[in-house]
């Protein structure tokens, strides 16, 4: 069975700093693509950035290009998150995914797996 615990999220002001992280357990890490999503209060949830198994190809929403940072370590089966210059639209409950697929990144219902989900809060 595989569980995914995001980690990191908490409340900084704008242009602050914060680094998520998302342990995987299962044995599924290494050959899984990951993603992170994020859904504020009575909005859809959203793609935000996504790693390839290897970690060699990188993809990010218009929105955070340029200030988030997706990263793995296969080792830890862990994915990262680095998120700089936070703006409060950047508030919202944040999620790491799993998927074994080849259908889209963007798309939510292509994973198979998420974690519990992690609150980042930036205040203006």
């Amino acid at each position: 069975q595989v569980r995914m615990v995001e980690s990191g999220g908490g409340l900084v002001q704008t242009g602050g700093s914060l680094r998520l992280s998302c342990v995987t357990s299962g044995n599924t890490f290494s050959s899984a693509a990951m993603g992170w999503f994020r859904q504020a209060p009575g909005k859809e949830r959203e793609f935000v950035a996504a790693i390839s198994r290897s970690g060699g190809r990188t993809y990010y929403a218009d929105s955070v290009k340029g200030r988030f940072t997706i990263s793995r370590d296969n080792a830890k089966s862990t994915v990262y998150l680095q998120m700089n210059n936070l703006k409060p639209e950047d508030t919202a409950v944040y999620y790491c995914a799993a998927r074994s697929g080849i259908g889209s990144y963007i798309i939510p219902r292509e994973y198979d797996y998420w974690g519990q989900g992690t609150q980042v809060t930036v205040s203006s």
